[in-house]
């Protein structure tokens, strides 16, 4: 049986934060030894904006600037999917203003010509243009048909319309849950929903994924560690991925 090398991560920074780029380096590496190929889990289905935050470091000053994608309004902002959070084209021409100071001027014309509407989608077309996915197959979260393919779990996120958006509520004790912060929840009506709406929790995302990529080999983030359930894939070998300095930071070449 040929490897198949897996890492996952949200949409992280329209510059991947550094600690994406170790994952693939990792990956790449694994993939030279053993042969086989590499599967990118993109969970783009994630809704967390602070995801996407990319912390870029000034060329001059060393000034470190925190820049994020605008939503078009608070419920897109908290709870739509990534695949669904809106991208105008006036934040992307503003934010390419300021990326001189920051990035070297390939990297500004890789952002000026991404056509993507959406958060998941201008991402990936970034890592894509960075030559990050070269020869990486990517399978998504939110792609419908990965979700039709995928085992079924008990704890998951159903992708629903809530005014005027698509969000991801919480299926908690029969009903459908947008978390407001802290212990507060907002109840949204009852509503029929498919599998196709599905993806998982952080604690069975694992099993979900695997059920669809079935690799034998998966790269892991520092953190991941610590909350993977290992025996819900035994098959697997688990790797962590290579060290680097200032994880967070967004990787620029």
């Amino acid at each position: 049986m040929s490897a198949i090398i897996c890492f996952g991560q949200q949409p992280c920074g329209f510059f991947p934060r550094r600690f994406l780029s170790a994952k693939i380096v990792t990956a790449r590496r694994l993939a030279k030894e053993l042969g086989g190929e590499i599967v990118f889990f993109y969970h783009d289905s994630d809704h967390d904006p602070r995801e996407t935050q990319t912390i870029l470091t000034h060329r001059k000053t060393g000034e470190q600037a925190k820049l994020n994608f605008h939503c078009d309004n608070k419920v897109q902002r908290k709870w739509s999917p990534l695949y669904a959070k809106h991208v105008s084209a006036e934040w992307q021409a503003n934010t390419a203003r300021q990326l001189p100071a920051y990035v070297d001027p390939t990297l500004v014309e890789y952002f000026r010509g991404v056509g993507a509407r959406n958060v998941a989608d201008f991402c990936l077309e970034m890592y894509a243009k960075m030559g990050l996915l070269d020869g990486i197959r990517v399978v998504r979260s939110g792609n419908p048909a990965v979700r039709q393919a995928a085992c079924a779990v008990a704890d998951y996120f159903v992708d629903v319309p809530y005014e005027g958006e698509t969000v991801r509520a919480r299926w908690q004790d029969g009903a459908l849950r947008l978390h407001e912060g802290g212990g507060a929840y907002r109840t949204l009506p009852g509503a029929e929903f498919g599998k196709e709406q599905i993806s998982p929790t952080r604690d069975t995302r694992l099993r979900w994924m695997q059920s669809v990529v079935r690799c034998t080999h998966y790269v892991t983030g520092a953190g991941e560690a610590a909350y993977l359930n290992t025996a819900d894939a035994p098959e697997i070998t688990f790797v962590t991925r290579d060290g680097i300095e200032r994880s967070d930071e967004a990787w620029t070449g």
